[in-house]
């Protein structure tokens, strides 16, 4: 447990570092990636020439006679919301940088483009259940109380495991409005395909799936006790056993392949991102690719 004065040294350093990047990398980018994906009616018109066909309103358009089309405006203020894994497993890391750290900065960069561009940021912390829902709002000191909580938060004692459908289930519950939504997890857990397709058909879902070298592939290190950092259980492992390290590679990807599919059937965006990898690079990528 980190002290009062140690969380929020690390919130400042935190701060620093992904405002920094937020206002002179992401900015723009998150602007253009999300900025008038929300669109709001306003009003109709006449139909002109190199106007888009889709926009007609078959309606008005009977009643007068000629082509009328509609006319939206963006919305000029969104909701972002961050799903935020604090399970067990994301305490591992072998390379860098723990996944939990990873996600933190991430959450950061996140927050503080949302905030630039003058959007609501809210967030449900989760393991096997919701442990936490910090309600969408503005401003800066809103912003510092979910990084304090990104660094802070620990699971409840009793969890276990993560449950990936409790969040969705929870969001779609508790936001009516759409929402522009991060979902950021390592994903292992339960079956959530069913929660994330009825989850994205009100809200815009990101998954930002983190992962480590060592999730993808078993070291060749002699017979260690390894622990499973979400049941506790404990077992013996010979991973000079070329058997063993083919399984353990093979279990990860088909937990890959899963989410992929679960999130390309469900029309939602996945991003991966390795715990020694640039997020920037990965990130900048993704917001000039939507």
């Amino acid at each position: 447990m980190m002290t009062t004065a140690e969380i929020l040294k690390r919130v400042r350093r935190i701060e620093i570092k992904t405002r920094g990047l937020s206002n002179h990398i992401f900015a723009g980018e998150y602007h253009s990636a999300f900025k008038g994906r929300g669109m709001s009616f306003s009003e109709v018109r006449e139909y002109a020439p190199g106007d888009d066909v889709k926009a007609i309103d078959w309606n008005v358009t009977a009643r007068f006679s000629h082509p009328f089309i509609k006319v939206f405006e963006e919305e000029r203020e969104l909701t972002v919301m961050l799903l935020v894994d604090v399970s067990s497993s994301s305490l591992f890391g072998t390379q860098q940088r723990l996944k939990r750290d990873l996600i933190t900065e991430i959450s950061a960069v996140i927050s503080f483009s949302a905030s630039t561009n003058n959007d609501k940021v809210g967030v449900i912390f989760f393991s096997d259940k919701v442990e936490k829902f910090i309600p969408p709002k503005k401003g800066r000191s809103h912003i510092l109380r979910i990084i304090r909580e990104l660094i802070a938060l620990e699971p409840s004692q009793n969890s276990k495991g993560t449950n990936v459908n409790a969040a969705l289930e929870y969001l779609t519950n508790a936001l009516k409005k759409r929402t522009i939504t991060f979902v950021l997890s390592d994903f292992v857990s339960e079956p959530y395909d069913a929660a994330l397709q009825l989850a994205a058909r009100r809200h815009d879902i990101v998954g930002i799936q983190t992962y480590d070298r060592h999730d993808q592939e078993l070291p060749a290190a002699g017979l260690i006790q390894v622990k499973d950092a979400e049941t506790g259980e404990m077992r013996w492992l010979d991973t000079d056993d070329k058997q063993v390290r083919y399984q353990y590679g093979a279990a990860f990807e088909e937990q890959k392949k899963y989410c992929q599919t679960s999130f390309r059937k469900s029309g939602a965006s996945l991003v991966r991102v390795r715990t020694d990898e640039d997020y920037v690079k990965v990130l900048q990528g993704f917001f000039k690719g939507r």
